[in-house]
């Protein structure tokens, strides 16, 4: 086998085999084939595509370049949650507490935030004291004490992903379905759960910006999770406009702990029960009806907010940031940025929107860029909302920039307003 013929071949659109695959995987961690060839072939896929055996192969490659997970250990199903990212999504947050309430284990890997897209490692991070980085036996200890824990993801996992995702962004190679589907499945597929539940966005704010590519996406990672032997369920979702009203590391952590102890509902509540009742139907916990009513009934009796709390603790956290979010860090800084006039928000761009926040301290350019944990924009109005003049529209938060022209500006055009015009006959 050589990498110019691999090349080759996917250029011609024409499949490889697994041990084709396999190689190629291999030789580029080791370093036996170069930046530029891989960049060729990525290149070729993006250009041709994968079939779906194909798609598996990649996928599998690359979850055994590096550790796969022993989890049987734990002593109950064990479910995993994986978004394609968004702005303001701290989902996990929620989904975790809850399904574990209700009686499965949800062990979890998760990243750091890059651009506008949130981490939820970073959300983590902004509560006082709690440790990410943790050897797996305290990870497994804790997930059988709690059902719930997320940890930074090991050096080890999947570093055939690691070097291929950097290559991928530094060469226009990362909007093509089935290297993202490869990307997100051979990780998700390290960590070794028992079931997976992925949330595919789409719209404005999300890898994928219309319905059709969304659908494809969440096809194909169910059929190479079904491929690997895991109960797997993909479902499309909306991130044409923020979720939640909170877009920022630690104000998501409070939007976050305010659903738990039931002080908020909305758009994002409904969807964490969704997204919960899904996990505990393949866990086998019952019927969609009933799985939700169970989700809501976790959320509902504090039990939800119980398990963050002494998850929060046993990772080294300021478990009082459950009753009391402003130990959480708070913003020098706040601008509001206000109508001028009635008028109604038509629509929002998510991705202007999460480079604001990117503009006030909230996100990072590059991978050991510092974050002010205390940035982001907090929403106080969702789409179709009619806004009186001089009512504001959303709040700015930095403790790293005082002059929040840019930020504004970037923010107030991210918003659609249209002037309303009553209507009397």
């Amino acid at each position: 086998m050589n990498i110019i013929d691999i090349i080759n071949k996917t250029k011609r659109a024409k499949p490889l085999s697994e041990e084709e695959i396999r190689w190629l995987v291999n030789g580029y961690v080791s370093g036996e084939i170069a930046d530029p060839q891989m960049s060729a072939w990525l290149m070729a896929v993006c250009l041709n595509g994968l079939s779906d055996e194909n798609t598996v192969a990649l996928t599998l490659a690359m979850r055994d370049s590096g550790d796969v997970l022993d989890i049987s250990g734990i002593g109950r199903v064990t479910a995993d949650k994986h978004s394609t990212g968004g702005v303001g999504d701290k989902t996990s947050l929620i989904i975790g507490p809850a399904a574990a309430a209700c009686g499965i284990a949800v062990p979890k890997m998760s990243g750091r935030g890059l651009g506008h897209t949130g981490g939820t490692i970073d959300k983590l991070e902004s509560i006082p004291g709690f440790r990410t980085e943790l050897h797996f036996a305290e990870f497994s200890s804790i997930v059988n004490k709690t059902g719930f824990s997320i940890i930074s993801q090991s050096g080890d996992l999947c570093p055939a992903d690691k070097k291929m995702y950097a290559l991928r962004s530094s060469t226009a190679t990362v909007d093509s379905i089935p290297l993202i589907c490869a990307s997100v499945m051979s990780k998700k597929l390290a960590m070794n759960a028992d079931c997976l539940v992925l949330d595919v966005k789409c719209g404005s704010g999300a890898f994928m910006k219309n319905q059709e590519d969304a659908g494809k996406l969440a096809k194909l990672m169910e059929r190479v999770g079904s491929g690997a032997g895991k109960k797997c369920r993909a479902v499309v979702t909306d991130m044409d406009q923020p979720l939640g009203c909170c877009i920022g590391n630690a104000l998501e952590v409070r939007e976050a702990v305010e659903i738990l102890r039931g002080e908020r509902k909305g758009r994002l509540y409904e969807l964490c029960l969704d997204l919960t009742a899904e996990m505990l139907a393949l866990a086998g916990k019952g019927d969609i009806t009933a799985c939700r009513t169970m989700a809501q009934e976790a959320v509902g009796s504090g039990r939800a907010l119980e398990v963050l709390r002494e998850t929060i603790r046993l990772q080294g956290g300021d478990a009082r940031v459950c009753d009391d979010t402003s130990l959480l860090p708070q913003a020098e800084y706040t601008y509001d940025v206000r109508a001028t006039e009635e008028v109604r928000l038509e629509s929002v761009n998510c991705e202007e929107l999460g480079m604001a926040s990117l503009l006030l301290g909230a996100g990072r350019l590059t991978k050991d860029a510092p974050i002010d944990m205390s940035a982001g924009i907090v929403m106080h109005h969702e789409v179709g909302d009619l806004i009186s003049a001089d009512d504001c529209i959303m709040t700015l938060h930095s403790s790293v920039c005082s002059d929040f022209s840019e930020a504004a500006r970037r923010a107030t055009g991210a918003v659609e307003l249209v002037k309303f015009r009553p209507n009397y006959t």
